[in-house]
Parts: C-alpha cells; structure tokens; sequence
C-alpha cells in the first residue's frame, strides 16, 4: 500500500506539472506512517480505566472504542474492551463471538460471574481482549434495579479482575443513554473518553453529560474526571467542520486531542468484516488518525506517571 501511494503522489505531480492538493495528501500520509513506524512508549503498568459515552448517538463512539483498544494493541499496551451496549457492536468490530449462549457482561452483572469467566482474546492481537455484550444485556437494565449495589456491581467486578490479571487500558463502550449500565460504567472508571462529531449541533446533550459526570462525581465516584475528548468525523473542506474544532477546543483546551479523526469509507466498513479499521486496512488515513490519538493518549498516561 506504501508504494502504491508513492506512485500515485508522483502520478498526481506529472499530470498536473504542478503540486496538487491530492499529491500534498498522500505526502502528508506517507510522512504520517514514517513517524508512527519510530514511535516508541512504554507503559507503566497502572491501569487507565476510561468510559467511552456520549449521549448523543452517531457520533463516533463504539467505533473510537475498538479502533482506539486496537491501536494502544498495536503500540504494545495489553487492552480490554467492555462492551457494555446491548447491540454488542464492539464485540463484533473485535471479532469476539457474542451469541446469546456466550457468557457476557451480563452474567457478571446480574449472575455475579468473575470477569475472567467472560473475557475472550480478541483475534486481532495478543494484546487485545474483550468482554462481550449479548441480547441479554437489553433487559439488564431493568433487573439491576432490584440488585444490590448496583450501580457498583462492574467496579467490583473490575476490581477483582485487575487483582490477578495486568491491563494498561480499560476501555468501556457505553449504550447512548443514562441508565444503570451507564452509571455501572461512569462508577467503574477513572475516566471520561467523549468523541464528539465535527458536525451541527455537535455540541447538543453535552451539557447533559457533563452534569451527568458531576452528578457521579458526587454521589457514586469523586475520582471520576473527563480526561479525553477525540473530534470525529472531521472535513476538513467544510468551514463547519473547522468552526466546531475550535469551538470544542475552546472550550476544553486540555482535554481535546491534537489529532482528528477524518470521515473514512474504511472506517465505516471494517466492522461489516468483523475487524476495527487497524486491522481492515492499517495503513488509510482512518487507521493512521486513530494511531496517532493512540499514541497521544498513551504519552499523556506516560506524562502523568512520571509527574507521580
């Protein structure tokens, strides 16, 4: 695919006789791959749990879960997924059986089994694991109403798990609304991952949101904080796609990533294979924007242990 490109660049350059926006394109990307080919991190060996949520639908979110688990994979960070959505899509992105006979997160929240019980390696990477959503979950949320400790019963059985079992990442994909599987994941994490598109009304329910992480904060988990906020979806060609950036970035400036994540065909079309786009295609510009949002979050966890 690398040289495929650079002939394409040198095609797109004797055709015009000039330098042309697609030629300054596959440049970029070539020099994109080259830099994530001498990226080096490494881990520390304590847990970043986030909770990927945002109460706004299509916008991103099960797809930067799993595309961004499997890029820390890549970078050699050992990550687990919890698909904590009915639809089960990030356990289909990750290639991890979900059928309803398959022991899943429900069975540890509502049956009480150990997390190690579900856990399947995802078939992407040594690195990579996942604790599969099934239809079950659907009705989970009703039957965790007369559990006890309910919105705590994911944390303690997250808890136990991390005991026995070294992770450098936990990420949790939450369905698009607040409800007990919500809370059981804003309760079992450290922090808030939000992707938000780079589209209108971007920023619609997020004040919602935010009030909802208070509300945690207060009540259920004071160590909760929003640490993450990754822009999706982003065209560049659009004067909307560059207002919502900076209006996102200005109002969070510590918390947005410097990277964007472009609309992709690759991206969208990896999971109907059963893949993230890492593995559909890890060299198009989808893949490469999600390793390099990697790659920042994987610093910034690196940054904050040796401030500790």
């Amino acid at each position: 695919m690398f040289h495929v490109k650079q002939s394409e660049q040198a095609s797109s350059k004797d055709s015009f006789g000039m330098d042309t926006p697609l030629a300054r394109e596959l440049a970029d990307l070539s020099a994109r791959r080259r830099a994530l080919e001498n990226v080096h991190v490494e881990f520390s060996g304590d847990t970043r749990i986030f909770t990927i949520s945002n109460q706004k639908g299509g916008v991103g979110k099960t797809t930067s879960a799993v595309n961004i688990a499997s890029a820390l994979a890549s970078l050699g960070a050992k990550v687990l997924v919890i698909d904590l959505d009915p639809q089960g899509n990030a356990s289909t992105a990750l290639g991890v059986p979900h059928n309803a006979d398959t022991p899943s997160v429900y069975d540890v929240l509502i049956e009480e089994f150990p997390l190690a019980d579900i856990v399947q390696q995802s078939p992407e990477s040594e690195n990579l694991f996942c604790a599969p959503s099934t239809i079950h979950l659907a009705g989970a949320e009703i039957e965790l109403v007369a559990q006890v400790a309910r919105e705590h019963r994911l944390r303690r059985a997250l808890l136990d798990y991390l005991e026995t079992t070294s992770m450098d990442f936990v990420i949790i994909d939450c369905p698009p609304s607040l409800g007990l599987l919500t809370i059981n994941a804003f309760t079992a994490a450290s922090e808030v991952f939000i992707p938000i598109q780079c589209e209108y009304y971007a920023l619609e329910g997020l004040s919602q949101l935010l009030g909802s992480i208070q509300m945690i904060q207060k009540h259920l988990n004071p160590g909760l904080h929003l640490s993450t906020i990754l822009l999706t979806m982003y065209d560049g060609r659009t004067r909307l796609a560059q207002q919502v950036a900076d209006e996102v970035r200005s109002h969070f400036p510590s918390q947005v990533l410097d990277t964007v994540i472009p609309r992709s065909v690759r991206v969208s079309e990896a999971p109907s294979f059963g893949q993230t786009v890492i593995a559909y295609d890890g060299q198009s510009a989808g893949a490469i924007a999600y390793r390099e949002a990697a790659v920042e979050i994987a610093s910034r966890a690196a940054a904050q242990s040796k401030e500790k």
